[in-house]
């Protein structure tokens, strides 16, 4: 029985994926099932493609929290396939090597083997023959394994187009006359009727009109019990137009013309659905008024055999008014509910059309920033990478002040980046908070420290209390507290020179398992006047044009501290006056942790006899230069290439302890070149190099089978860091 379901898939997923099985068992068992199912049932019966993705990915979602790992996979396997329907080849590409790589690859299933088939397709869609060849293949290694030699029949369908586009016509007309002759199954009518297709247009790419027409016709036959796709028979009508046009025979040409312009023109089953909706209407009406001329009669009746005629005559008239006005007010009211139907779908139209420029808009905004702060980093990467290399190089005194403001600059300018980025990423709203085990009191600590130098240039003190109640151990988001805390102190500090600020952190609220903190950052700096406080939190602002020109910064960092704690169920509150300095507050709610042992990665190679070697697969010339003498320095060794093709070639045929990979090269992209390598390769670490930028985070990338991300322009002690954590695992 799963066989005969995985066939039937095939078959008809092989031209245009509209009815898509994926599970091997039909029966709903929970959650994730249910949703797979609704979603499949808007995408195939309703017609509705918003409604299918949104029910898929919430059919994900609950994978994901019942770590359901098979049935995560026929989520992004489901998911994949409407994208590719709408023709969204980018994203069915992203979810097609997302299922890959959930699906268990050591026990093959057909549901790998259709992943495997539908990157296939969407390669091809792109032109790029020979990674669609290469899932293919897979797809049809998995067939043969699973014992579906019907199955290989549609791959070599795919075979058969693909030397099609290659110019290999012989060889295309051979591959696609196999098909229809071992296709003798009138199941695979659709798969039969496509290679007659694609053989006649082979003949009409060579000039050989009379022979195409006869495959055309022979098509046609084929696809004559079709009654549901239109879009074979759309385009079977169409070339046969243009195949008798060729072959000088305009009569029959203009027949077939015809018959594509009805196909074309036909009238749609929402027009039928609200002409018989009418039709219920009217009917009910007349039977209504039939009844009002029945009572008038029997009301005549009775006037001539009663003696009351007099009384039950008015009372009928009355009656016969009654309803005679209600049935009026029926149909008015009717008449008035059909247009305002109709002026309100020409309202939701034009409200739809506004939404969607708004949408556009404001990505297009996103993606502008996301560009522009991306195509900064690389140039600002040879600059902060060339700076820490000559400083490294013991320059001579004279030159140590020029690099020193040199490296001073960059940092300030990768600065104004990084928090441009971060106040687009939170806007877009693709930010999670994490919940992971931390110290609280180190990690204050470390903040604190961090701004020893900052605090001498501006003779501040700096008093740092935090509640000796507190749990030295904590869940929650480190990452996103030390962004909050570290831009409230630079804030507090900058705006009070030769003055104190004050951190303290207390105990409010606690019990077995979670602690609610209170955190407040006191100065008495400059404060900010009272009409300045309610936007002072808006992107870019600041309290006015000569704070900016004597304090300088973004003006962001009170937008992304509001951002942050907004994700993470809190509020930030602000006290000051103009003079008197500023005290801001929050409170931040955390799950109680526990201590952790945790182990540092050596910076140096110990073994010096056992040297390492490293791929760098990089395409920017510059960054190749810096990358290779920060690893010379530390005696490892780095083998170059330009591009994923040849990084794919490199680790077939050699062997490297650690791989650092550029996400964006041409051609090829990082990404797809890890996939590929991960089919044959899962032990060498490879290492995400990149320029960040909005549509990418850690999560994404690592989803592709790449174990770590650096940010370029990558800081070097953190840079060493991971490099040498990786290769001690590799040991």
């Amino acid at each position: 029985m799963i066989k005969q379901f995985a066939i039937l898939f095939l078959l008809v997923s092989s031209l245009s994926y509209s009815q898509s099985v994926y599970k091997e068992v039909a029966k709903i068992n929970d959650s994730t099932d249910y949703y797979l199912e609704i979603g499949l049932f808007n995408k195939e019966e309703k017609k509705s493609i918003s409604k299918a993705i949104l029910f898929t990915e919430k059919a994900i979602s609950f994978a994901k929290n019942k770590q359901q790992k098979t049935k995560l996979g026929i989520g992004y396997l489901q998911l994949a396939t409407i994208y590719f329907d709408i023709e969204k080849n980018e994203l069915a590409i992203d979810n097609y090597i997302r299922a890959i790589n959930v699906f268990d690859k050591k026990n093959p299933t057909t549901n790998l083997a259709l992943a495997y088939y539908g990157l296939g397709k969407c390669y091809l869609k792109k032109n790029k023959i020979a990674v669609a060849e290469i899932y293919f293949e897979k797809a049809a290694s998995l067939y043969e394994e699973l014992n579906f030699f019907e199955a290989i029949e549609l791959i070599n369908l795919q075979r058969g187009i693909i030397n099609k586009e290659k110019k290999q016509f012989a060889i295309a007309s051979e591959i696609l006359k196999s098909v229809i002759e071992n296709l003798s199954d009138d199941t695979f009518a659709t798969t039969k009727t496509e290679a007659y297709f694609q053989l006649g247009e082979i003949e009409m790419a060579t000039g050989k009109f009379t022979s195409a027409i006869d495959y055309y016709n022979l098509a046609n036959s084929s696809n004559s019990n079709n009654k549901t796709d239109f879009s074979i028979s759309k385009r079977i009508f169409k070339q046969l137009s243009v195949a008798y046009e060729k072959a000088n025979n305009p009569k029959q040409s203009l027949v077939f013309l015809k018959k594509y312009s009805r196909i074309t023109d036909s009238i749609t089953n929402h027009f039928y659905s609200n002409a018989s909706e009418n039709m219920v209407d009217k009917t009910q009406f007349d039977e209504q008024l039939k009844k009002i001329e029945q009572l008038d009669k029997e009301k005549k009746s009775q006037q001539k055999t009663l003696r009351f005629s007099k009384l039950i005559f008015v009372l009928s008239i009355a009656l016969i008014s009654i309803l005679s006005l209600l049935s009026f007010s029926l149909y008015k009211n009717n008449k008035i509910r059909i247009t305002s139907n109709k002026l309100l779908e020409e309202k939701n139209k034009e409200l739809t059309i506004e939404k969607e420029k708004a949408e556009q808009a404001s990505k297009a905004r996103a993606e502008f920033l996301s560009t522009v702060s991306h195509e900064l980093r690389t140039p600002l990467n040879a600059i902060n990478g060339i700076t820490y290399l000559l400083l490294q190089e013991k320059p001579k005194a004279s030159q140590l002040n020029y690099l020193k403001s040199l490296e001073f600059s960059g940092s300030y300018l990768l600065n104004f980046i990084n928090d441009i980025l971060e106040i687009n990423r939170l806007e877009s709203d693709k930010i999670q908070v994490e919940k992971i085990n931390f110290n609280l009191k180190e990690l204050i600590e470390n903040i604190s420290t961090s701004f020893n130098e900052f605090i001498q240039e501006n003779n501040t003190k700096c008093h740092l209390t935090i509640d000796p109640s507190i749990s030295e151990y904590l869940k929650g988001d480190p990452t996103k507290l030390s962004q909050i805390v570290i831009n409230l102190l630079n804030n507090a500090i900058k705006f009070s020179k030769n003055g104190d600020v004050w951190f303290t952190i207390k105990n409010i609220e606690e019990s077995d398992e979670t602690i609610k903190l209170h955190f407040e950052i006191k100065d008495n700096g400059i404060g900010i006047p009272l009409e300045k406080q309610e936007a002072i939190f808006d992107s870019f602002s600041q309290g006015s044009v000569e704070i900016n020109r004597t304090y300088g910064g973004t003006g962001l960092g009170l937008s992304i501290v509001k951002k942050i704690l907004e994700l993470m169920d809190s509020t930030i509150h602000l006290s000051s006056e103009s003079g008197k300095g500023s005290t801001f507050t929050f409170e931040l709610l955390f799950d109680k942790g526990q201590k952790e042992v945790l182990k540092s990665a050596p910076m140096t190679i110990v073994n010096s006899e056992n040297k390492k070697v490293i791929l760098l697969v990089e395409d920017n010339k510059i960054n190749q230069m810096i990358t290779q003498k920060m690893l010379e320095n530390k005696g490892i060794s780095c083998v170059i290439v330009d591009s994923g093709e040849e990084a794919i070639e490199n680790v077939k045929t050699n062997q490297y302890d650690l791989i650092l990979m550029d996400v964006h090269l041409p051609s090829m992209s990082g990404t797809e070149a890890t996939t590929v390598i991960r089919t044959f390769d899962n032990q060498t670490p490879i290492i995400a190099l990149t320029a960040i930028s909005l549509n990418e985070n850690k999560e994404t990338l690592l989803s592709f089978g790449m174990n770590e991300v650096i940010t370029k322009p990558f800081e070097p002690d953190h840079f060493y860091s991971v490099v040498f954590e990786y290769l001690a695992k590799n040991e």
